[in-house]
């Protein structure tokens, strides 16, 4: 799931709008990570494609468009509004403005003012990559870089995103070293948030992603890590780890 991370937030703007990264040997999905190998041939729908046209099938079939995708995401992540992302997607649709005021009930001068909100921070978002651009070119490091460790990324799926989440590489591994044993399994479950999210994230390494599993399924294997499952299993939900369906019938690895 790290390196998941990794590879989502060091991937470029290109690489993002596409979804997907090259590495030398293969094309990578950056939301689930599925790996296309070169030069092998890919079936689709009882056709044969290679490993880049592959991989932007598999984009557009299982994550609809990397657009939906971002929408979807925390509003901390992407630093627009609920109802700024509500207008993206009317404006991603075609319609147009005097379609969406109708549709939303508004006025056009409050779409038009969106737009224009849009636009600034469009604008501000350019000059601030070039700013960190620059700076980790003067500076020969990226921001995350502390003297003797280095910030670790949320996870994209987080359901809130505060100071909680200002965790550096060596905190993680002493956390996990003191409160999971070599088997993976929890030696007591933390109390304190910023230690949790930590032992959460490590315990959802044992979910594999694209696979459904019941809640039976679910509570066997938090029960090899902790005799509490469902204290577990409620968490993994609740920080974005986990997702389910209304019934609790069916769960997955939040992409």
């Amino acid at each position: 799931m790290e390196n998941n991370l990794e590879l989502f937030w060091d991937a470029s703007i290109d690489e993002i709008k596409a979804g997907y990264t090259e590495s030398s040997d293969a094309y990578i999905c950056l939301v689930c990570r599925k790996e296309f190998i070169k030069g092998e041939v890919f079936p689709i729908e009882n056709r044969f494609f290679d490993a880049k046209k592959a991989v932007e099938l598999h984009i557009e079939e299982a994550h609809t468009s990397m657009l939906n995708y971002i929408l979807n995401m925390n509003s901390s992540f992407i630093g627009i509004s609920d109802i700024q992302k509500n207008l993206i997607t009317h404006f991603a649709s075609k319609e147009t403005d005097k379609e969406i005021a109708a549709k939303l009930g508004i006025a056009g001068s409050t779409i038009r003012n969106h737009r224009y909100k849009l636009r600034e921070k469009e604008k501000q978002s350019k000059v601030f990559l070039a700013m960190m651009e620059l700076l980790a070119e003067n500076t020969k490091k990226k921001i995350s870089v502390l003297e003797k460790s280095t910030l670790c990324d949320a996870h994209k799926t987080a359901t809130t995103l505060d100071d909680r989440f200002n965790i550096t590489d060596k905190e993680k591994a002493q956390v996990i070293s003191n409160y999971m044993n070599e088997n993976g399994a929890l030696k007591t479950y933390p109390s304190k948030e910023k230690k949790k999210i930590i032992v959460l994230e490590e315990i959802a390494k044992n979910f594999s992603k694209g696979k459904h599993y019941s809640e039976k399924e679910i509570n066997r294997i938090i029960k090899r890590i902790h005799e509490d499952y469902a204290t577990i299993r409620r968490a993994l939900i609740e920080y974005g780890f986990l997702d389910r369906n209304n019934t609790g019938t069916d769960y997955w690895v939040n992409d």
